[in-house]
């Protein structure tokens, strides 16, 4: 493909508008990416810290969250191709924490009110996010299973889970699910069972799978699920808004943080680091069709698949609320079903995480786009710094 181009002057205007962020206080530091072609422009303003005199560096480590998704799913992808998995295979054998399972009648209803699941889950199922349970998206304490998932510490949130994987399975395989196998898309915690699935799957734990297999394969040498001691001056500070004020409170520091040390779960979820070039080296291997230069991590067919929406209208439209109108889902990634804006051609793929990022890849325009900032997402209503990014970068491509 030839090189296609992004406007200096345009760039310029993305950079201001980023700047703005950081003059009126809205967020302490970004680093954000925009690579199309053989160019990519990197602005990296404001601070590591509220407050700090430190300076954002292109080189910072950012905890990426839920942008872990589709790393994990080409990771499971891998093991697709070797035949160690199979996509609709059960998965009783491997996770027979999770065989058996019961439904319940309604989502509102007790734990106890349930019946027999009509087959198996699968692993399309986790890679889908059809599983039948995950987020539950209504008011905490309104759902038995909102509740019992809370209470079971399996809600998904901003850290990861502080179990061991086996008890964190355990635990989930003791409660219903909220959905028949296949029916119902809900969100995350498919993607926690992908990993317990993955290390198990492979004889090796999950992050040295991935390290061996993605991570040093595409030269991502900041991509991990923690931070090393020598490392946590490029680590932030991450923030999420005050309950009742205007500021900026501490979610996790970056000495003696979650990220400092080497977590009891490797959460394929939401437990990944990395800086914006590492994930732009994924992002650039999942746009050429699973191959960066001479370096091939996937198949073509398996990042088409991957890449392809596979819920139904239905399922998208009971999920508005996170894939919002002009969004499926694919395996571990969503993808664009119809534009609605300046952004995002259809067929863009990536995801968002809840700590602060945002990652998109746009086959049609060769383009990728990263975001990188230290503060919480609000709500899962995208903040207007992700999407004043976004347009930003599609208002600078230029040809």
């Amino acid at each position: 493909m030839s090189p296609r181009g992004l406007s200096a002057d345009r760039l310029g205007r993305l950079d201001q508008i980023m700047d703005g962020y950081i003059e009126r206080g809205e967020i302490p530091g970004i680093v954000a990416l925009v690579s199309r072609g053989d160019h990519t422009h990197v602005h990296a303003c404001g601070t590591m810290t509220v407050g700090g005199t430190q300076p954002m560096r292109r080189d910072t480590i950012f905890r990426i969250a839920s942008m872990t998704k589709p790393i994990a799913a080409a990771a499971a992808m891998i093991l697709v191709e070797e035949c160690v998995l199979r996509l609709d295979d059960p998965l009783d054998d491997v996770l027979p924490e999770l065989a058996g399972r019961v439904v319940l009648r309604s989502l509102s209803a007790d734990l106890d009110d349930t019946v027999p699941a009509r087959r198996p889950i699968t692993l399309r199922d986790l890679l889908t996010f059809r599983l039948g349970i995950g987020a539950v998206m209504a008011p905490p304490g309104s759902t038995p299973i909102g509740t019992a998932m809370d209470e079971a510490g399996l809600a998904p949130g901003g850290i990861p889970p502080q179990l061991p994987p086996d008890e964190w399975l355990v635990r989930l395989g003791r409660l219903p699910l909220a959905h028949q196998p296949g029916e119902g898309w809900m969100y995350h915690t498919g993607a926690d069972v992908l990993g317990v699935l993955i290390a198990r799957a492979s004889g090796q734990p999950l992050d040295l799978f991935m390290q061996e297999r993605i991570f040093e394969p595409l030269g991502m040498r900041d991509t991990a699920f923690h931070v090393p001691t020598e490392k946590l001056d490029r680590l932030p500070g991450a923030y999420t808004s005050e309950t009742n004020g205007p500021g900026l409170v501490v979610l996790d520091d970056s000495v003696g943080g979650y990220w400092s040390t080497t977590p009891q779960f490797a959460s394929g979820g939401g437990g990944l680091v990395a800086t914006v070039d590492d994930y732009l080296a994924f992002c650039r291997m999942m746009l050429g069709g699973g191959r960066t230069g001479s370096t091939r991590i996937l198949s073509r067919a398996s990042v088409e698949l991957m890449t392809t929406d596979h819920l139904t209208a239905e399922q998208r439209s009971a999920n508005a609320v996170l894939l919002g109108g002009d969004r499926g889902w694919g395996l571990g990634v969503s993808v664009v079903t119809r534009r609605t804006g300046l952004a995002w051609s259809v067929g863009t793929f990536g995801w968002d995480g809840g700590l602060g990022t945002s990652a998109y890849s746009d086959p049609r325009e060769d383009l990728v786009g990263i975001l990188m900032t230290q503060r919480a997402m609000d709500s899962p209503k995208m903040p207007n710094v992700f999407t004043d990014f976004w347009t930003s970068a599609y208002q600078a491509v230029d040809d």
